[in-house]
């Protein structure tokens, strides 16, 4: 394994020193690293992948050096617009270092979301004509390793990858962490929120914990889960997927269990809801302010009026709540108000370190869903 502060001090060493990106499990201690080591101003955790290459380019446009953007491999997805028509040399030409952890590895367990995405990173750099290399995982190793990225970057004015494999770094725990005075745990809020769910309708929810306390939720109460549509990856678009079924069950109650994170990730969305404004749906935000299930780093989401946000977009009703009683007391009123309704839920950060993982594949997810959806 490399330190975190290895790596940090290699990059520094040739003035590399601007990160932007999105938290992955796989790079959690160096995000936390340099975190603890950077300004604001010089870490600044973008909204999409794609948002932190344009944030990055024009980190160089006005400097001339050579940013870093991290990210998880399925958000590659996010920057293969910018990658190719703003940062490619056949555009632009601008250098930007992207670090890029590698989940679904081939030959490595991972999640079902995860196995498609790992098959096919190397051969996606491949065929967007960019150069990569596997991060070492040796300190011995490392200096030449950077020393061959830089001066690809400077000699071609091109991006250059370092793919990292799990347990490549060192643990490094968040020094600088925010206290909260919340006192609501997400699971709670998410059994509160379950429980009003009648047995006709809907719930999509979306990646990471949320998904993953839903199905727990439903395991513990011996409740099958067949209303529930998982998303265990799509980050930032279960809102639309709950939209999809909305338009065409106008009969049900469809709710989206959504978290900060990935409501900031795609918030053009709510302009759709609100624009389509369907009757029948009911937009759930579970907001810690967090990246919960990669490492804790924070979002702007408490820091944004994210309900003053719905209502521009047109929702219909927008509530915001921090406790349990007050939520308890909206629940009790919510299919009283008009629609679409966004209900934001302010809990605190973490989960149990027990919490499992849905026992059943995306395919049977999906099946026992639709035949709900076609005999209910």
């Amino acid at each position: 394994m490399i330190t975190p502060k290895s790596l940090f001090n290699e990059l520094k060493n040739h003035h590399i020193d601007f990160y932007t990106g999105i938290p992955d499990s796989l790079l959690k201690s160096l995000c936390a690293y340099i975190t603890d080591s950077l300004p604001s101003t010089q870490h600044i955790i973008a909204a999409n992948e794609g948002g932190a290459v344009g944030l990055a380019a024009g980190y160089h446009l006005s400097t001339g050096r050579i940013p870093v953007v991290y990210m998880q491999n399925s958000g590659l997805g996010n920057t293969v617009n910018p990658l190719m028509s703003l940062t490619d040399k056949m555009v632009y030409n601008i250098p930007v270092l992207l670090v890029i952890g590698w989940r679904g590895e081939p030959g490595v367990k991972d999640e079902p979301q995860h196995r498609k995405q790992g098959l096919v990173t190397l051969p996606l750099l491949e065929t967007l004509g960019i150069k990569y290399e596997v991060l070492t995982s040796d300190e011995n190793e490392l200096s030449g390793q950077i020393k061959r990225a830089v001066d690809h970057m400077e000699s071609t004015g091109e991006a250059f990858a370092l793919v990292v494999k799990k347990g490549t770094f060192d643990a490094y725990e968040l020094h600088s962490k925010q206290e909260s005075v919340l006192t609501m745990s997400r699971e709670r809020a998410i059994d509160m929120v379950a429980e009003s769910v009648a047995d006709h309708d809907v719930i999509v929810s979306t990646t990471g914990m949320i998904s993953r306390e839903l199905f727990e939720y439903r395991t513990a109460t011996h409740h099958g889960h067949y209303q529930d549509f998982l998303t265990v990856g799509s980050m930032g678009h279960a809102s639309q997927i709950a939209l999809g079924i909305a338009i065409n069950q106008p009969s049900r109650h469809v709710f989206c269990f959504d978290g900060d994170g990935a409501t900031i990730m795609h918030t053009g969305n709510m302009a759709i809801i609100g624009s389509v404004s369907p009757q029948n749906f009911f937009h759930i935000i579970f907001n810690n302010g967090a990246h919960d299930s990669v490492g804790g780093q924070p979002t702007v989401g408490q820091k944004v009026d994210i309900p003053s946000v719905a209502r521009s977009f047109g929702y219909k009703t927008v509530i915001s709540v921090d406790n349990e009683s007050d939520l308890n007391m909206q629940l009790n009123e919510l299919f009283d108000h008009e629609c679409p309704l966004l209900l934001e839920i302010k809990v605190k950060k973490g989960a149990r370190a027990d919490l499992g993982r849905p026992t059943t594949t995306p395919i049977e997810n999906k099946e026992a869903l639709m035949s709900f959806l076609r005999n209910q």
